[in-house]
């Protein structure tokens, strides 16, 4: 039994010791990344790379990096993809959906690296020296250059969307936590090889202190996360309620009738809108301070397409169509959902009134806010514009002042004294002495300006938090774990049915869960060291490699090398060779 055991640890020995040469394999890799397809069989000693090839592995991990904080930024802006087209097409004067090519580019570059990296990566892994072809150099520095580029001009004309980018690790950052302890964790078996290997002290220890200080930091780095959606078991608020942004204006035309309609089927608590004052003092529906993006001005009244929305009278924006966009553009790439009878209604759509839009929400029940735009100068109505509002309101439709929000800060203190029933809301986030001064008791704030702790002071004296705009469900997952009480939203039908944060759990399971992964990964890189370790000192001491000793260096054989040469001393010169290959393969 005893033998027998013996002989099994002798058989596992010498299988560990075994340097298998996966040779299609090591081809395959070599002529993807280095364009060399003849495959050399004699494994390098020392480093992995010359110092140029080092330099361009250090940029190919530099690209890798920038590429993926590329896609990361862009892929969790979709929100506000809609707002990034339309002011492209207020810039250059033409539709189309730029948010999506700039996407497909940053999945482009990032797959095309990440490949690389792999490639790079499983080299390493199969003990080869890294020579990355010249074509591979040029794409590495366009993938990196135009990341950058990238990156700085959506910072300069995007600025917000890095304040979307935190608020997305407070859902993200746990999952990123898991796979960069992964990531590292499988990198320790190229680097405790190599690191074994190496001759030169400096490299190894510059290679094991970054490799050390970024695994510490992904150790370290939930002691600073911080996330809403992390909290006791039972404390969870109820969901936000839902305000549709200028209707559900994924399923029909923005701000028309049909619009409402669809966010009130879709489950919508409120109706947001814009309104803007005809020259001939009718109140519509308007976001935009011409017609140009939404109607068909320019088929209608060709020579006025520049003309301020305020500048035409009801008559004439009765004429005109404010639906065929929609089809035409598909702005948020659903138009093609919507059934035969949905396509022509939509086609069909003309610029909503005030009237309308409050009616429908006196016969449905919910609530209204708008933003109020003032008149140019020489309107009619430029002085008479909250009044006249007012006047539609109070007397030409049938909702209660109740069911008003009122955003609009001119003259508050003449609405409050005209219609005390409204319900004052600002859009600015104000000292709670002047917002209880002024009665507010609703804030409507961009989403970006989300807080718990700001939520909570507000709630403390019964003024409620509104924010818009909130398409994707990680963002409502946020806002509900911050304890929101409503959002805007251009996207209720798909809101309406998430029934729980997409990511919440308590302080407990979270610290269970960070523990658990960073003491297995600790384990198991300690494992590959010390495997690598045992491995390379057997290859070295089988192989008769040189050996320091306190006199100097000298080589020696294994003592098995010995045994058999002993044993062999009465054959051939000829049938001692084929044992020496034999044991030196091993």
């Amino acid at each position: 039994m005893a033998s027998t055991v013996s002989q099994w640890f002798r058989s596992l020995r010498v299988k560990l010791l075994q340097r298998y040469e996966h040779q299609p394999f090591v081809s395959c890799l070599a002529g993807l990344y280095g364009c060399q397809w003849r495959h050399n069989k004699s494994r390098p000693e020392g480093s992995c790379c010359n110092k140029l090839e080092g330099a361009s592995f250090a940029v190919l991990v530099a690209a890798f990096c920038l590429t993926l904080l590329f896609l990361y930024f862009w892929g969790q802006a979709k929100n506000d993809y809609n707002d990034f087209d339309w002011f492209n097409f207020g810039n250059l004067g033409f539709w189309f959906p730029w948010s999506v090519v700039l996407l497909a580019v940053a999945v482009v570059f990032f797959t095309y690296v990440t490949v690389l990296v792999l490639l790079a990566v499983c080299l390493l892994s199969e003990g080869q020296k890294l020579y990355l072809h010249w074509s591979h150099k040029i794409g590495i520095l366009v993938s990196l250059t135009v990341s950058v580029i990238a990156m700085a001009v959506l910072s300069n004309l995007w600025s917000k969307e890095w304040r979307t980018l935190l608020l997305s690790f407070q859902i993200t950052a746990p999952f990123l936590h898991v796979g960069g302890v992964l990531l590292m964790t499988s990198l320790a078996w190229p680097v405790a090889l190599h690191f074994f290997r190496m001759k030169s002290r400096v490299r190894r220890g510059l290679m094991m202190t970054v490799y050390l200080t970024v695994l510490l930091s992904l150790y370290l780095v939930p002691l600073g996360l911080y996330s809403p959606c992390i909290k006791e078991k039972g404390t969870l608020g109820p969901a936000p309620a839902l305000i549709g942004h200028r209707g559900a204006p994924m399923l029909a035309p923005e701000n028309t009738l049909m619009s409402f309609e669809k966010a009130v089927e879709a489950g919508c608590d409120g109706l947001e809108t814009d309104v803007t004052i005809s020259f001939d003092g009718v109140p519509f529906l308007m976001h935009d301070y011409t017609l140009q993006r939404t109607t068909n001005i320019h088929e209608v009244f060709p020579n006025r397409t520049n003309t301020p929305a305020a500048r035409f009278t009801w008559n004439e924006l009765e004429s005109l169509n404010a639906g065929d966009w929609f089809l035409s553009h598909n702005p948020f790439g659903t138009a093609g959902s919507l059934d035969a009878d949905d396509r022509q209604r939509a086609g069909n759509q003309s610029v909503c009134s005030l009237q309308a839009f409050l009616q429908l929400a006196a016969q449905t029940g919910k609530l209204v806010i708008f933003d109020l735009y003032r008149p140019p100068r020489d309107h009619p109505f430029r002085d008479t514009w909250i009044q006249r509002t007012l006047e539609v309101i109070q007397n030409e439709s049938s909702i209660h002042s109740s069911q008003v929000l009122w955003l609009p800060s001119n003259l508050r203190a003449l609405v409050q004294e005209l219609d005390p029933e409204l319900q004052q809301t600002s859009g600015s986030r104000l000292p709670l002495e002047e917002l209880q001064s002024n009665h507010i008791v609703k804030l409507n704030l961009d989403y970006t300006s989300m807080s718990a702790e700001l939520i909570r002071e507000y709630a403390a004296v019964n003024i409620t938090t509104n924010l818009y705009v909130i398409s994707q469900p990680w963002l409502y997952s946020v806002a509900w774990c911050a304890g929101v009480h409503s959002v805007t939203t251009n996207a209720p039908q798909l809101l309406s049915t998430i029934s729980s944060p997409l990511f919440i759990m308590s302080p407990d399971e979270y610290k269970l869960m960070w523990i658990l992964t960073d003491l297995m990964s600790f384990v198991l890189i300690l494992l590959i060291f010390f495997f690598h370790r045992w491995r390379e000192r057997e290859l070295a001491f089988c192989t008769g490699s040189r050996i320091k000793m306190e006199g100097g260096t000298y080589s020696k054989f294994k003592k098995e090398l010995s045994d058999i040469w002993s044993v062999s001393s009465g054959n051939s010169a000829a049938e001692k060779t084929p044992s020496l290959a034999v044991v030196t393969e091993h």
